[in-house]
């Protein structure tokens, strides 16, 4: 399965879901926000989201400081 996370193409295996891509990635959902086909997630819901073949995700990590 092709997906596009961040403009970059990545193969990954069928089926995943949105929280495992994000934990093999290890991303924290702490300040994350996620886009998926040009829709933000609320992040509740990231488990229950199967990505399909094709899928273009943006990755967007806030991060504090000063």
């Amino acid at each position: 399965m092709r997906l596009k996370i961040n403009g970059k193409e990545r193969q990954y295996p069928e089926p995943i879901s949105l929280e495992e891509l994000l934990q093999q990635l290890g991303i924290e959902r702490q300040g994350l926000v996620v886009e998926l086909n040009r829709e933000i997630l609320p992040l509740e819901r990231l488990a229950e989201i199967e990505l399909k073949d094709n899928d273009a995700l943006e990755l967007i990590q806030f991060v504090g400081g000063g």
